[in-house]
Formats: structure tokens, C-alpha cells, sequence
């Protein structure tokens, strides 16, 4: 580890399109992370495969997000950046981890509730066992820190419940991580929805802007951002749609909340809401054009996910000798 730096780990799938909230609540927060923590930054593809994915699809995407990671700004020099089924140590560590994690604690996981509601009767055990890969994915890196939204929150919990009864069992192995949790533009909420999350699973398309959205696809869509009748821009719970449009606006732009407020006073929605889609648009547009670039450069993203993961290996196999150490295997 580079100096005294604290270690940041986190991921996302490869399973669709990314959103702008996926953007500004994640990788946009990434860029500024990377300059003072030691960042492993992973394309999670292991996670992805819980529900069933097109192989050529899963294969696309894959290099997509590697791409999207190195046009938003995420420095290769300065960051770890892998893809998670290069690093055999996310699975063995998960079935090790598995083995201590009782069946109780998976059942009561939230997003596993809601998935299982909706998927009749065949659920995989992957969706299942999902929370315990995921403590390996950070666990395996001492990870002090990990950048969650507040949705997030109980999978970290579950993380950390993990970690802490591995370390009582075969004494101290794991660093228990703490969430990082951006003070803005942690959660993008859905434009025609206000009060959910933006999510590409929207059943209303006028409710998520996708990163490689054109612009006039942008414009439309925030003209259509539902607000209401009362005509000011303000902050607060009762006008969800305007508050949703000033976080989006002040996470790209910087401009504090009390300055989007003087500077709309009086004036509407219609300026405001072209100068949001403006300022996504002028954000989006020079990633949009490098994604292009970067995943033309077949040969130059793997020469990234190929040093990431070297990088990776050495590290997580350093963590995942001491665990069969601890739990009583032969060293191979």
C-alpha cells in the first residue's frame, strides 16, 4: 500500500446501460476519491451473472464499463482497476466466508425480498448467497472505506457483520470497513418519479437519463421532469421533482443549493429546467465522446484490466492465504 493511504473499494455490474444517476451517485464521486485514497476500482461481473445475462452482452459491457470508468477521469496510474472474475480470490473467499454467515441474516436483506417477490418461484442461490460475495469483494482488499449510497447501507452492514465474526472466530484477518457516503448527489431520484431512485428498470423512459443519452434525447427528457404548480425553485420534501432537478444541477455544476435558489427567484421552471439539461449535456457530452474512443481500443483496455488485475491478485491472494491458513488448510 502506497504510503499511509486508506483503501477505498467499489464496483459496479456490467448488467445494462448506466444511468446519470449511476454517474453522479458513484463514479463522478470516484474522480475526486483517487487522488487522496488508494482506489480499487472493480467491474463486478461476478455479481452480474445472479440474474441471467447474454454472453455476448455480458462480454460488451464488461469493456464498456472499463471505458466509462477511464472517460469519466479514473487515472489507471492512480487507481486499481480490474474486472472481478480475474481475481479467482472474490469466489474462493466467498464460499470460505459463506461457510460462517448464517441463513437468517441473507433472508433479511432487502433487495433480495423485493427480487424474489417479483421472479416467481425460481430465485438463483447466487441472489441469494449475492451479500456474502460482496463482503469478500471488500474484505479481501482491507478496505477502510466503502462509497455507498444510502440504499446501499445494509449490504455494507452485512459486510461488516461478516468481517467482525470471521475476526472472533479466527482472530483478527479482516480491516472493518466504514461507509464513505458523498454529502450530495448520493441519490439521483427518477425524473417522472420523483420519490424512487433513478434506475434504467424504470418502466417510464422520461424517468432515467442514460450516460450515452444524445443531447437533444437529454433535453427532452428534463423538459418533461415532472415539478408542480407552485413555480419555485426550492429545496425541500415537498417539491420532490425541483429538488431532484437542484441536486443533479448543483452535483455537476458545484453551484451550492442557496445560489440556485436566489439565482431562479422569480423566474419559473422553464429556464431552470433548460439550464439543468444544459449543464448534463456540456457534463456528459466529452465522456460520451471518449467512451467511443476507449472502446474502439480493444488492445488498450486490456492492457488496464490485465495490470489492474495482477495488482488485484497480489493483494486479495495475500488475504485469502491468511483466511485458509486460519481456518486450519494445508498451504498449497
Amino acid at each position: 500500500m502506497e504510503g499511509n493511504k486508506k483503501v477505498i473499494f467499489s464496483g459496479i455490474q456490467p448488467s445494462g446501460d448506466l444511468t446519470l444517476g449511476n454517474y453522479l451517485g458513484a463514479i463522478k464521486n470516484w474522480v475526486k476519491l483517487q487522488e487522496e485514497y488508494e482506489c480499487y476500482f472493480c467491474v463486478v461481473d461476478l455479481h452480474a451473472i445472479t440474474v441471467k445475462q447474454e454472453p455476448k452482452d455480458l462480454r460488451r459491457r464488461t469493456l464498456e464499463m472499463l471505458a466509462i470508468y477511464l472517460a469519466s477521469g479514473i487515472d489507471p496510474e492512480k487507481n486499481t482497476m480490474f474486472i472481478q472474475s480475474h481475481v479467482p480470490a472474490h469466489s474462493e473467499a466467498a464460499w470460505l466466508l459463506t461457510c460462517s454467515t448464517y441463513m437468517g441474516e441473507l433472508s433479511r436483506m432487502t433487495q433480495y425480498k423485493e427480487k424474489s417477490k417479483n421472479s416467481g418461484g425460481n430465485i438463483s442461490a447466487g441472489l441469494f448467497n449475492y451479500p456474502v460475495l460482496m463482503a469478500a469483494d471488500i474484505l479481501l482488499y482491507q478496505t477502510d472505506l466503502v462509497p455507498v449510497g444510502k440504499d446501499q447501507q445494509q449490504h455494507l452492514e452485512i459486510a461488516r457483520d461478516i468481517g467482525e465474526r470471521f475476526n472472533r472466530l479466527y482472530s483478527d484477518t479482516f480491516v472493518i470497513p466504514e461507509p464513505y457516503i458523498a454529502k450530495l448527489g448520493a441519490k439521483i431520484m427518477d425524473l417522472q418519479e420523483p420519490n424512487k431512485k433513478m434506475s434504467k428498470s424504470g418502466e417510464n423512459v422520461n424517468g432515467f437519463i442514460l450516460i450515452m443519452d444524445p443531447p437533444e434525447v437529454i433535453r427532452k427528457k428534463v423538459n418533461r421532469a415532472v415539478t408542480d404548480s407552485l413555480g419555485v425553485v426550492a429545496y425541500n420534501e415537498q417539491q420532490l421533482g425541483v429538488k431532484n432537478l437542484m441536486t443533479i444541477l448543483t452535483t455537476i455544476t458545484g453551484i451550492s443549493i442557496e445560489e440556485i435558489e436566489e439565482k431562479y427567484k422569480g423566474l419559473g421552471y422553464s429556464q431552470f429546467k433548460k439550464d439543468v439539461a444544459e449543464a448534463i449535456v456540456a457534463e456528459l457530452e466529452p465522456i460520451q465522446k471518449k467512451i467511443v474512443e476507449y472502446t474502439a481500443n480493444k488492445a488498450y483496455l486490456e492492457g488496464i484490466y490485465k495490470k489492474g488485475s495482477e495488482k488485484a491478485n497480489y493483494v486479495a491472494n495475500k488475504t485469502l492465504r491468511k483466511m485458509q491458513k486460519k481456518i486450519g488448510f494445508i498451504p498449497r
